[in-house]
């Protein structure tokens, strides 16, 4: 059940008035590779270099099959508070997610897609606002932090 602030707040923006991933459209399946960020202050890309764009936190390998990366960062991603599965595509290693911040109930949308040579690539942004105070970037640094735990790789 949302709180009142939340309920105030749908008036200007909507998903605010939802739980989970209510009141946002399904994301299609998209190519991290190939991502364009409109306003890169209100989110974080963690991907491997040499992408068109430069990511905020470089990513690398881990000597697993892909299939167990990818579903190890969805069991950590849907760990974090708040945070629900919104779609997955799981023969293209891909699943987006709905944060939702404890306040105010804004949401943010994370992506995950795992390449064929496991590469592990997140992309975490806020809804509404041009920035995000850096929220993004701290999650996605904790489910990477985690990730090699996860996977026993210690």
């Amino acid at each position: 059940m949302i709180g009142t602030v939340p309920r105030l707040l749908a008036y200007v923006f909507p998903a605010c008035g939802y739980e989970g991933a209510g009141g946002l459209p399904v994301p299609q399946p998209m190519d991290l590779t190939q991502l364009k960020r409109p306003r890169p202050k209100n989110g974080c890309l963690a991907a491997p270099p040499g992408l068109h764009l430069l990511p905020d936190i470089i990513t690398r390998a881990r000597e697993v099959p892909p299939r167990r990366l990818y579903a190890a960062l969805c069991r950590l991603l849907l760990a974090q508070p708040r945070t629900t599965a919104h779609v997955a595509y799981d023969d293209r290693l891909q699943a987006h997610f709905v944060a939702r911040s404890e306040l105010c109930n804004y949401p943010d949308l994370i992506a995950v897609q795992v390449t064929p040579d496991a590469m592990p690539m997140l992309y975490s942004r806020a809804v509404y606002g041009s920035k995000d105070f850096g929220v993004n970037r701290r999650r996605l640094v904790a489910v990477l932090t985690a990730l090699d735990a996860a996977l026993g790789l210690d």
